[in-house]
């Protein structure tokens, strides 16, 4: 593991800097790894902050069991002693250094975002830059330890003894000195009337006054908060065993007893780790589980990649009142036809002929001039027109070059009363350049053999639009093994295969079924998400989430043939009645100049509709879907998942999945609890 040493550090200087520093210090050089985006847990690799805050303190209690003993037949006693401890510590160092490279290799990502995104108050920025100092100073402490240990030929005694002693001084630069200073940094001061808040205290305020930006993060609030505990707890375990192994090896060397003191700094640590899980699990249970993808650059979209769409499921469309009706008249007016005409005839070959007909119904019919020019798109193109540009200098759509050329398109009278008028209406034709199918069949995890559901995202295959899972293989207390990650693929059908049905395999979106409502399922635990699907709630399509329960601590799923879908039933006619999000004269959305934010709440609904008609000619439909993978940086089993919109005004926006993170709040424990009572007892009394 390469750590930076002291010469690499030179204080910040302004807030631009507090990243570099973070990431450097706070993250204990996790920066100078081989740069993880996913966090590298196999099934023989499993490890947390509890199992090891175990382990240290039962080796710190053997230790001192060796420390207590009276010679060795096989060396000179002194040696004997001093060799073992000096094993014993080296041992332990090394399994810190592993257990830390493991539990915080995601840890750069997340905090090196968070920073970045949150507008950081002065007050957090300092407390932040004065914990990265001091976590540091403790880590450095422990890399000049270790290099003694290493070291090819034997450390001189004096040197030992001088760094025991500067460790465990009564001065600021101790060991003891620079746990107790983070102690404070961390949990704040609880003293009145001088009570201040802590650095967690800090950022779950920061992380709840940015919550439109959680999606930089990398991870929920809550795993942002427990990734930054897992860093100081590291840091105290580091701190803890070193005063420990100072006293035992000052006492070997005949400087004191030092039991007391190795007591009365067990029972120091012990009430610090307390009051630190106490916080921590406040600040956790007021934190948000919610994961989901910020929208890439503008630039940066690529269907297929960031997003898919459907098409052509309400498209603006050029027609003559002539052209609608069987009677071969224009006694009306566009108005007339506003509500499910279809093309009789075409009147002449004139423009209808030049054009793809809409098959289907056509709705919204409107006047909006006589005479236009359009510039009709690339064949190859979902739309069919790029802009109309009428006579009285209207634009529906965005001019440029037309490069296939413009078409004159002129009204005209008939018999000097009826005036034959091309109206500009909304097309609903299911032909094959219209993408308006949604996956009904599940996407599940494979419980049968312990995976769960990790992630989620939208995908196109064969027209139709799926909400994919990713899955990935349950471990103890909430960890995934990551060499089982996968996505599940979705079925490989299209409308047309034999067997296959509308409104059980697939829905088809219409102009009069065209909605999807908006909802975030949340799972009590111990139950994890295993499976969604989409179902029909009326004309609404409305997702469901299969869960199982799941033993945490075995990171078993139990009885996973009993797992369970539930979904929300309410619907505008409930009491807590579900209401409608309405898009605003919504353009593109890979066109808006500033990223989306979430819009909507849970218990609303969302009709798809056409983009814009000045912006867009209404050409597209909306919203988009975000195709982007909702996996959080650091692998979890989910506690639930939903839909949202995420948009901008004026803007179509997209339908994305969001997910939450299973909360590990309640499991947060003393690890000294689980320590051995026999050692406990042994320890304590000497």
């Amino acid at each position: 593991m390469k750590l930076l040493s002291a010469k690499q550090y030179s204080p910040p200087t302004r807030k631009k800097v507090i990243v570099g520093l973070l990431v450097g210090f706070c993250l204990l050089a996790i920066s100078h790894l081989p740069q993880p985006v996913r966090s590298q847990v196999s099934v023989a690799s499993v490890i947390s902050v509890l199992q090891l805050g175990k382990e240290v303190i039962s080796s710190v209690i053997e230790t001192w069991d060796l420390v207590e003993e009276v010679g060795d037949i096989h060396l000179p006693f002194k040696r004997n002693k001093d060799e073992k401890i000096l094993k014993r510590m080296f041992e332990l160092s090394l399994q810190i250094e592993r257990s830390e490279h493991q539990i915080l290799s995601t840890m750069e990502f997340t905090i090196g975002n968070l920073v970045r995104q949150l507008s950081i108050e002065s007050v957090l920025e300092n407390q932040l830059q004065d914990l990265a100092d001091l976590m540091n100073r403790v880590s450095h402490r422990e890399r000049l330890m270790r290099s003694y240990l290493a070291a090819d030929e034997k450390v001189e005694t004096h040197t030992l003894e001088d760094f025991a002693l500067s460790a465990v001084a009564q001065d600021s630069s101790s060991v003891l000195s620079l746990l107790a200073r983070i102690e404070l940094l961390v949990g704040g001061s609880r003293d009145l009337p001088f009570r201040k808040p802590g650095v967690l205290e800090l950022l779950l305020h920061a992380t709840q006054e940015a919550k439109s930006t959680i999606c930089s993060f990398g991870l929920s609030a809550q795993q942002v908060l427990y990734q930054l505990y897992n860093a100081i707890s590291i840091t105290e375990l580091k701190g803890y065993s070193m005063m420990q192994f100072s006293w035992m090896l000052l006492k070997t060397y005949g400087k004191g007893n030092f039991t007391t003191e190795a007591k009365l700094m067990r029972r120091r640590f012990e009430d610090r780790t307390n009051r630190t899980q106490n916080l921590l699990q406040r600040v956790m249970a007021q934190a948000s589980r919610e994961y989901w993808r910020c929208d890439p650059e503008r630039n940066q979209h690529k269907e297929g990649e960031t997003f898919v769409q459907m098409t052509r499921l309400l498209q603006g469309y050029i027609e003559n009142e002539v052209d609608m009706n069987t009677d071969n008249t224009c006694k009306e007016n566009c108005a007339h036809y506003s509500w499910g005409v279809r093309q009789e005839q075409c009147y002449k070959d004139l423009y209808c002929s030049k054009q793809t007909k809409c098959a289907g119904k056509m709705y919204s019919c409107d006047y909006v001039d006589s005479d236009m020019w359009i510039c009709p798109a690339a064949t190859s193109s979902n739309r069919r027109y790029e802009y109309i540009e009428y006579e009285n200098g209207m634009v529906l759509g965005q001019k440029t070059h037309c490069t296939r050329g413009s078409t004159k398109v002129d009204s005209w009278w008939r018999w000097l009363f009826w005036h034959c008028s091309y109206c500009f209406c909304l097309c609903d034709d299911a032909g094959p350049k219209s993408d308006r199918y949604i996956n009904m069949r599940e996407s599940v995890s494979d419980v049968m053999n312990n995976k769960v559901v990790t992630g989620l995202r939208f995908v196109k295959k064969n027209r139709i639009i799926h909400l994919m899972v990713q899955q990935g293989k349950l471990l103890p207390r909430g960890q995934i093994d990551n060499g089982t990650l996968e996505w599940v693929e979705p079925d490989d059908y299209n409308i047309l295969s034999p067997n296959v049905r509308a409104k059980v395999d697939y829905n088809v979106m219409n102009h009069d079924n065209r909605i999807m409502d908006l909802d975030d399922i949340l799972l009590q635990p111990p139950y994890v998400v295993t499976g969604v699907r989409f179902r029909m709630l009326g004309t609404h399509m409305n997702l469901e989430v299969r869960m199982t329960e799941m033993d945490f601590g075995a990171g078993k799923l139990m009885d996973p043939d009993k797992s369970i879908w539930v979904g929300s039933d309410k619907t505008e006619h409930s009491d807590d009645k579900r209401t409608e999000f309405k898009l605003d004269r919504p353009h593109i959305p890979i066109l808006s100049p500033t990223k989306s934010v979430p819009d909507t709440e849970s218990n609303q609904f969302i009709r798809f509709r056409e983009s814009d008609r000045g912006m867009d000619a209404s050409q597209s439909t909306v919203p988009y879907f975000d195709a982007q993978p909702v996996v959080p940086a650091k692998h979890t089993p989910l506690g639930g998942c939903g839909l949202f919109h995420k948009g901008r005004p004026k803007f179509g926006g997209f339908m994305a999945p969001r997910v939450f993170t299973y909360d590990v709040g309640p499991h947060v424990q003393q690890p000294l609890d689980q320590v051995n009572e026999e050692e406990r007892r042994r320890y304590l009394e000497g």
